[in-house]
């Protein structure tokens, strides 16, 4: 275990921007497109300003549809980084798509896949957050943005995101410093863990080292166990 101030490559990441949304109805009845038709989601996040309250499963103001599979202790925030947004701008060919497009709840300036790992600790505010595992992407992606194949494309491109989970809630601020306080597991980045994941059963013995992470999500352990 290696304890830090700081990430030594990167320069000080920050909490650009913090969304929430609770879940609702979006659509029409009877609507031409099936994309358009209701459906009840948590995925429309907003921008909050100000402090917001982090609890244990959830930022004051958030909340998710199908709590079966989104959310909980070892998912209670997505982050993102907003260096995938100047891209996703211009391929999506959408130059005013904001910070929690992706239904973020962090976006993070410095951090991505390849430069956080499973078991990472943060400081961010008056909170303690430790990463938990990738996001794995999922329809709602396609369907919230009406865009054919594009949950497959934030997979391919593994600009895909992490969850966190809280170790001590508190307040927490867009504009805050990100400080890693301490780094578990440097061999394991994001991207990696992803990677294990996706090809767990062409590479057994990634997935099994993958499941001996001490800080990985309940979830993703039991999936693991399976292989």
């Amino acid at each position: 275990m290696v304890t830090l101030r700081a990430m030594a490559s990167v320069p000080l990441p920050r909490l650009v921007s913090i969304q929430v949304g609770l879940p609702a109805v979006h659509g029409e009845p009877g609507a031409a497109d099936p994309m358009d038709e209701p459906w009840r989601t948590g995925f429309f996040k907003t921008p909050v300003a100000g402090p917001v309250w982090l609890g244990r499963t959830n930022l004051v103001g958030d909340g998710q549809a199908n709590t079966r599979v989104h959310g909980g202790p070892d998912k209670a925030v997505l982050a993102y980084a907003a260096s995938h947004y100047p891209f996703w701008r211009s391929e999506l060919d959408m130059p005013e798509l904001a910070f929690g497009a992706f239904a973020e709840n962090f976006t993070l300036t410095f951090l991505d896949e390849t430069n956080v790992c499973l078991g990472d600790v943060f400081a961010i505010g008056d909170t303690r957050v430790e990463v938990s595992q990738p996001r794995q992407p999922c329809a709602n992606i396609t369907h919230r943005w009406k865009t054919p194949g594009l949950t497959q494309r934030v997979e391919a491109t593994g600009r895909h995101g992490w969850y966190l989970r809280v170790l001590q809630e508190g307040e927490v601020a867009a504009g805050e410093p990100v400080l890693l306080v301490e780094r578990q597991a440097p061999d394991w980045t994001v991207a990696r863990a992803f990677r294990a994941m996706r090809l767990r059963s062409n590479d057994r013995a990634e997935a099994a080292a993958l499941r001996e992470v001490p800080s990985l999500s309940a979830a993703w352990r039991q999936t693991l166990s399976q292989v």
